[in-house]
């Protein structure tokens, strides 16, 4: 098989039209092959659909959080994704001049879900790196040179029809399930009808990618300045690679930084006496930054993802880890419904809980951007002013540097109560290191989890199992159950995702609320991400029921 130059298997399969796949995923980024993989961790076949054949090489999103860092893990890529990556270390406030106005920096020794709490990369390693293990499945089909036309939701399908860029031939094949990950311009977006509703926020920035092997000799975290006339960011990205970012003012456009002779009065401040001739300009760029949400996240059979559903400005580094959530999401729930043991309303819960953790973040995201860098120029000598005591408050350096992102909001897979603002339904179980070594996420990928820090009797023990659950029994003094007793709980359900579904201080009551799932993830991490079963938690092993015909259409 011929493969990209990123290692993936390439371009045109032997297709027919009308040939049908249980999911056709429309968008090779991020965020479709974070579906893809896990489709084909849970055996279920799919197409990916791209009008490129191979990796966009231009860099683009620099940072992920420990909590997308769980997703990464859970497609088997995270010593990889190591290798590619570098630990942040927090977060400066600074002056037009980089002098320090406030500074939070990361403690390294906390990582509750297992990871560095901030990551930096470069997208198209990442991009490659997530292509190179699609031949672990047999199931995952890769076709470019795609231009989706239309996605047209039909009574027990969806069409999708495309022109081969090569030749201008057009083609269709059917899926039980679309999603659509295909970018801000979204063409399933558009199928269906679905509309971005604006969150209020536009900003025109350049953003420069420099090598050097040079030592810029600046402190390793992100650097934000706060100045309302030129609001900026800088972050160190690889061993030789890093970025910058500066709002533009109304008379520049992108033609006004047209090398590096005109770019480097804005870099300045962070070069020191580094030579011209060892700077190299990889990529500047014009972006304009926007806070967008789609309006309806689904259509029937066809599904939104990514950047098609929600466009966020960079200050707290989510746009697209927020994709990969998406598809974390929605991937368990589809292998459910398309096994037959979810029924199809889980998939109600997508766009309730996507919808109001996106745009939680996003307005979060506008928030702090407002803050740093807008207003006027009394607004800026009051930030500047202000700034250095944020550090000596507890309550924000917490805030600037904790990558717990909010809770999702009560929907049929988390059964939370709707004036509560706390307990566990809806966040994240924590990635413990349980007593056998191995963290929590490595137990049972893709499944159900039974935690609890009272001993199940035998029935209890019988019946979560015949669920299609994992129990996992943990110490009161353990982390996990510490974690639960500060929850005010003894024992929860966990999802798929790792998502708490419910918790209470009653296993008799809490045991039966287990989803009945018989689904499991089934194609093996590669070598370095195995680990031991775990002998009291046994798995299921039942595969799931999933349409993998070819069929031809008159």
């Amino acid at each position: 098989m011929n493969r990209t130059e990123s290692g993936a298997p390439t371009g045109r399969p032997d297709m027919r039209d009308g040939d049908h796949f249980p999911v056709v995923i429309v968008g090779s980024g991020p965020t479709g092959m974070t579906a893809a993989l896990l489709l084909g961790s849970y055996g279920i076949s799919c197409l990916v659909l791209d009008r490129w054949d191979d990796v966009y090489p231009q860099p683009r999103a620099v940072h992920l959080d420990d909590e997308v860092y769980r997703i990464i893990s859970d497609l088997g890529l995270a010593e990889e994704f190591a290798a590619i990556s570098r630990p942040g270390r927090g977060l400066r406030l600074c002056d037009k001049q980089i002098r320090t106005l406030a500074e939070f920096e990361r403690d390294p020794d906390i990582r509750p879900n297992g990871f560095p709490q901030a990551n930096m990369f470069d997208q198209p390693d990442l991009e490659i790196l997530m292509r190179s293990h699609l031949p672990r499945f047999d199931t995952v089909q890769t076709r470019g040179g795609c231009e989706i036309i239309d996605v047209q939701n039909q009574n027990d399908s969806v069409k999708v029809l495309f022109t081969d860029t090569a030749d201008g031939a057009r083609h269709w094949v059917t899926a039980d399930f679309v999603l659509g990950c295909d970018g801000a311009n979204s063409v399933v977006r558009s199928s269906i009808g679905s509309k971005m509703e604006d969150l209020g926020f536009a900003q025109r920035w350049l953003v420069v990618d420099i090598s050097t092997d040079a030592d810029l000799q600046q402190w390793e975290g992100v650097h934000q300045v706060c100045d309302g006339e030129r609001a900026a960011t800088y972050m160190r990205i690889g061993s030789s690679r890093y970025r910058w970012e500066f709002r533009m003012h109304d008379n520049e456009d992108l033609d006004s930084f047209a090398d590096l002779d005109a770019i480097r009065p804005l870099i300045a401040p962070w070069l020191g006496d580094v030579a011209r001739d060892d700077l190299k300009l990889i990529r500047c760029a014009e972006y304009t930054f926007r806070a967008q949400v789609v309006d309806r996240w689904r259509d029937r059979r066809v599904f939104l993802l990514g950047d098609a559903a929600h466009l966020t400005p960079p200050f707290i580094g989510q746009g697209m880890g927020a994709g990969l959530r998406d598809a974390r999401n929605l991937i368990w729930k589809l292998a459910g419904v398309l096994g037959g043991s979810l029924p199809e309303t889980a998939l109600d819960s997508y766009q309730t809980e996507r919808k109001a953790h996106a745009t939680a973040m996003i307005k979060l995201a506008v928030q702090i951007g407002w803050a740093m860098t807008g207003g006027s120029r009394v607004t800026s000598a009051v930030r500047k002013n202000i700034a250095p005591l944020l550090g000596y408050v507890p309550v924000i350096g917490t805030k600037a540097t904790d990558s717990t992102t909010p809770r999702l909001p009560r929907s049929e897979y988390v059964l939370r109560s709707p004036v509560s603002v706390m307990g566990l339904p809806g966040s994240l179980c924590p990635n413990s290191v349980l007593d056998n070594g191995e963290r929590l996420d490595r137990v049972a990928p893709g499944q159900f989890l039974f935690v609890t820090s009272t001993p199940l009797t035998v029935g209890q023990r019988r019946e979560v199992t015949r669920r299609g659950a994992v129990p996992i029994e943990v110490p009161a003094s353990s982390d996990l159950g510490v974690w639960l007793r500060r929850g005010h709980a003894i024992a929860a359900i966990v999802r798929p995702d790792r998502t708490v579904m419910a918790s209470g201080r009653s296993v008799p009551a809490l045991h039966t609320k287990v989803p009945t799932t018989a689904f499991r993830q089934h194609a093996d991490p590669p070598p370095a991400e195995r680990t031991r079963d775990v002998d009291a938690a046994p798995a299921v092993t039942s595969r799931p029921r999933t349409r993998t015909r070819t069929k031809r259409h008159a």
